[in-house]
Order: C-alpha cells, then structure tokens, then sequence
C-alpha cells in the first residue's frame, strides 16, 4: 500500500470512528473494534489475520495497563471513603491562607488525577469545587475551569494515567522520565494557565454551584477565618497521610527511573532500584497506604460499603474492606476504562502494522517542518475529531511510533508532546465534557466557552514548555 493509499485509510477511519461515536453514539469500544477491523481488511489483511492482530494488540495493551487501572480504581475508592479528598482540598485552602480558593480543588484534582482515571476525579472534586464556590461566593465560571484543567494536564501528560501509560509503553519510553518531565510541563502550564486564565474567567457570567452538593451550605461571612472555610467532617486524616496514597506511586516509579542510571545492569542495586521503580508495585505501595487511613474513618468507610450492597460490621477487617469491598468497586468503576484502552491498543496495533507509515516517516522527516509539532498536532487533530484523550492519544502514538528514527525525536519527547496535543480540542464529543457540565452546572454553551478554552490553553502552554526544555537540551 502507498503512502497516499494509507492516508485516505486513516482519514477514512477517523471520520467512520467520528459519525459511529457521535451520530449514533454507539460504545467507543466497539466503534474502536469496528474501525480496527475495516483498517486491518483495508490493508490488506485477511479477516483471520485482522481478528489475529486484534487479539494480540488488545490483550498486550491490556497486560501493559490492566492491573494498573484497576489498582488506580481501588485508590480511588479509598481516597472517597477515607475523606482523603477532603483532607487534600483543605490543606490548599490553608496553604493559601481562605485566597485564590479556585486553586485549591484545582490543585487536588491536579495531584489526584495522577494515579487515579481522569473522568473519576472529577466526580470526586465535584463537592469539594461546589462547596468552596458557595461558601467563598466563586463563580463556578473560575473554579471549575481551574479544576478541569489541574486535572487534564497531569491525566494527559503523566503516567500512570491509563492513556499517557499507554502510549509511553507503545513508544518505549522510560516511564520515570515521562513522569518526572510530564510533572515538570504540567505545573508550569497549570500556573502560566492560571496566571492568564483568571482575570478573563472572571469577567465571566456568575454560575452558581449544583445545588445538590451544596445544600445546607452557608456563604461565609466576611470575617470568616481560614479554619471557617474548611470542610469539616469528623475523622478526616491529616494532610500528610491523604497526600502519601497519591504521591507513593509515582514518586516510587520516578526514583526508580533516575536510581536505574546510576548503576550497572548487572548489579543488586539496578535489580532494587526496578523492583522499587516497577508500575505495578508502586500501585500497589498505594493501595496499602490508603488502607492505612481507613482506621479513623472505619465507621464511615464500612457505612459506604453497606449502601453499595455489603454487609459489613465494626469487627469486620481492614483487609477485607480493601481487598473485597474496594476491589469489587474498583472492577466496576475500571471496566469502561479498561476495554476502551485495549482495543484502542487493538486499533494501534494495526495501524503500525502496515510499512506505509515508515514511508510517510521519511517523507516528513525530508521536510523544514519542526519535528515536534508533529506529535502534538497529530494528536490535537485527532481529539478534535474522535472526542476521547486516551483514544486520541493512543492512535497518534500508533502513528509515530515507527517515525520516530526518521524524526529523531526521544519517546519520551514523543509521549508528552502527544499528551499535551491531546488536551487541545476538549469539548462536546468527549464523555468528560459533559460529565462536566452536569457535575458543575454548566450548559454546553457555557462548557465550550470556559472548559474548550481553558484546556486548550493548558495543552499549549505545556507543550510550548516542553519545546523550550528540549531545545535547551534539559529533555532528550
């Protein structure tokens, strides 16, 4: 197949992928598995061989992120139960002394959004964002954008984020790095974001929180303390141990990145420093330290359990909570994810299967066009159109994957340039969008105007930061 012959089959398979997701709104893993099916035939496959590739990609990329998801569901479940949430949220209002209140959901929802899926963040955060907003008297129109877009980045550009795992994998990236580097762009984006974003969201129409999560809830008075402007519920842990089930994970993958370059291949050292480093086990490390938090709020935690169908009592143990009540929730709450990243996998797969992509490669490669922006644009095009970050994400990894010799770009370059593409065009053909909207009481007008804008700034920034990184020679 051609070059130009392998370009119309793509196009074609983006605008099938488009109308299937959006006209007919039919499940994206199954659109994923219909358009993986028609690229492989169009390619020359057979329908054996297609079901073969679809097979092998879809259970490779499910092997490479599976455990992982549902590790992050189950910390997720532990950081609801726990008021670990809470806990974070009120550490930012302190921290910025009752100011700036926008920043403060924004930030939990920034650090959350890093081991835990991006659409279950925003559910937790939304009665955090609803009550500061009402008690600080703050336009939804400034705090949930903040939110949306403290959230995104580190969901777009730092593993171990179903999507930006994903595609790190695909192209062999060192996952430490692809962290430590999707960390360092996507604070500056947050703050440069922030920085430019507020005066604007501000002049903004005044948008009242959901009143479903903010009933009996009071503005506060004018003299109002810091300590007044807290969530307050009984048994919240503190600060520094609701923070330490979100940190441990990728704080234990990025140290054992960095611990890796400093010792032989061959030594106890590097074989300690990949064990501590290893995805799977720093996941786990995290589920264990949230364990931990449920012994103040085991009265809490075991009232949630029952109403989700348990039958759970004061002697019931910690471990059965975790690793039955929490696991059960987890498999719910992750199978969505799951199957749509595999078969976006399958579809991936696929794609890079065919020779024409080397071809295109080199093509591109003979051009002065930057080389960088080929990632980002490639992966901003395609969110535009298919409406999901980890699709979006994963296709265009697809993609670059066997370019990235002739581009002479790093995989680690390569993977946080899609990242940062793939936040550039959030809007109404993506499940966040209106999870969004309904969770934050916005319109779909009022969602385009604040959320589409605010996050495609954010995708700019941090790949503007990323570019300026790697020409000063700190990325490779």
């Amino acid at each position: 197949m051609s070059p130009f012959e392998f370009v119309m089959v793509i196009v074609a398979a983006i605008i099938l992928l488009t109308v299937l997701t959006l006209k007919y709104k039919i499940h994206p893993a199954i659109t994923l598995f219909i358009v993986a099916a028609i690229i492989g035939l169009s390619t020359g496959h057979d329908v054996a061989s297609t079901m073969d590739l679809i097979k092998k990609y879809f259970g490779s990329t499910l092997g490479g992120i599976g455990i992982l998801i549902i590790f992050g569901a189950m910390i997720a479940c532990g950081i609801q139960d726990t008021g670990a949430a809470q806990s974070i949220a009120n550490f930012f209002i302190r921290f910025f002394r009752g100011k700036n209140l926008e920043l403060a959901p924004a930030l939990t929802g920034f650090i959350m959004s890093i081991p835990v899926f991006g659409d279950i963040a925003i559910v937790l955060n939304a009665p955090i964002a609803s009550i500061l907003a009402k008690r600080k008297k703050i336009s939804m129109a400034v705090m949930a954008p903040m939110l949306n877009v403290g959230l995104t980045l580190t969901h777009g550009l730092v593993p171990p984020t179903p999507g930006i795992l994903a595609v790190s994998l695909m192209l062999g990236a060192d996952i430490g790095m692809v962290i430590f580097w999707g960390l360092i762009c996507s604070v500056i984006s947050l703050t440069l974001t922030y920085l430019i974003a507020k005066p604007l969201l501000a002049k903004g129409e005044f948008i009242e929180p959901l009143a479903d999560f903010t009933e009996g809830v009071q503005p506060a008075k004018s003299d109002s303390t810091v300590n007044d402007l807290c969530i307050k519920e009984d048994g919240l842990p503190g600060s520094f141990l609701a923070f330490v089930p979100l940190i441990i994970p990728a704080g234990m993958i990025t140290i054992g990145s960095f611990s890796k370059m400093l010792f032989a291949k061959e030594s106890t050292a590097y074989a300690v420093s990949s064990a501590i480093g290893d995805s799977t086990v720093a996941m786990f490390f995290g589920i264990l330290s949230v364990a931990f938090l449920v012994f103040r709020r085991k009265s809490k935690v075991i009232s949630k359990a029952n109403s989700e169908g348990y039958t759970m009592t004061s002697e019931t143990p910690i471990e059965q909570i975790v690793f039955d009540n929490w696991v059960v929730r987890a498999l719910k709450i992750a199978i969505i994810p799951l199957i749509v990243t595999a078969m976006g996998g399958a579809m991936g797969g696929i794609l890079r299967e065919n020779s024409a992509i080397t071809e295109i490669g080199n093509i591109v490669a003979a051009t002065n066009f930057p080389k960088i922006l080929i990632p980002f644009i490639l992966a901003a095009v395609l969110m535009a159109v298919c409406g999901s970050m980890t699709t979006a994400s994963m296709t265009a990894a697809a993609l670059i994957q066997p370019m990235l010799s002739k581009l002479g770009l790093s995989p680690v370059i390569a993977s946080l340039a899609i990242g940062a593409g793939s936040m550039v065009f959030w809007h109404v053909n993506n499940s966040g969008f209106w999870v969004f909207c309904s969770l934050y009481n916005f319109n779909a007008k009022q969602g385009l105007k604040y959320f589409t804008t605010v996050n495609a700034l954010g995708g700019i920034i941090a790949f503007a930061a990323l570019a300026c990184l790697t020409i000063a020679g700190f990325v490779s």
